[in-house]
């Protein structure tokens, strides 16, 4: 089973390597991570660079395709070439999914026209540009198509994956070895839930 990560500059880390952890565990996977030019493939902040050695023009299929988000949809949505591999991939993938921001790559590849979807809250205009209609939902599952929010939900959209390519009780047993078990000090973990005055706050930090 072949999952494919692609990573840009400028990527944000847990979007990718989230998933990445969950889902090596799953039996049978394998994870790989795949760019424009092999070498180097920076964070968003920086100090967190991966080598990243596999062309993602490489790559002629894979089972289940992964694009995080960050500071590099940007750069995935303005090039031709790799949404033109995405739509490729998706053809013959089990899977197609995204955290974060990830998902305007899918909808500028134009695999979320029509489609409930949901990407990072800032990025929610963005998403319906793209002809999806955004839902404030960590994760949205349409048939093999799978978007989840920001950041820290690219885990919840793991584990559920981990079942749908396993099983129940090996999604359970990976959710257990990981101890995902969140329990986070703040009850401010949705625009849903913030004051007005974090809201602002989390604006100043993209």
């Amino acid at each position: 089973m072949d999952i494919v990560i692609p990573l840009f500059d400028q990527f944000e880390p847990l979007d990718a390597i989230g998933p990445y952890e969950i889902l090596a565990y799953v039996p049978g996977a394998t994870v790989r991570f795949v760019t424009a030019e092999p070498g180097l493939v920076r964070d968003r902040f920086g100090p967190l660079p991966v080598h990243v050695p596999t062309r993602y023009s490489e790559v002629e299929r894979c089972d289940v395709l992964l694009v995080p988000g960050g500071g590099s949809f940007p750069a995935m949505v303005d090039d031709p070439d790799f949404l033109d591999w995405v739509r490729r991939m998706h053809a013959g993938t089990r899977f197609t999914t995204s955290v974060c921001t990830g998902s305007l790559v899918l909808g500028a590849a134009g695999l979320l026209d029509g489609l409930t979807a949901t990407t990072h809250w800032e990025a929610a205009g963005e998403l319906a540009s793209y002809g999806a209609t955004y839902t404030a939902e960590r994760v949205v599952r349409h048939d093999r198509v799978i978007t989840s929010a920001g950041v820290s939900s690219g885990i919840d959209m793991a584990v559920r994956l981990a079942a749908l390519l396993a099983d129940e009780v090996t999604a359970q047993a990976i959710q257990l070895y990981t101890e995902y078990d969140p329990e986070p000090p703040f009850d401010t973990g949705s625009v849903a839930k913030a004051p007005a005055e974090v809201v602002e706050r989390a604006r100043t930090l993209g």
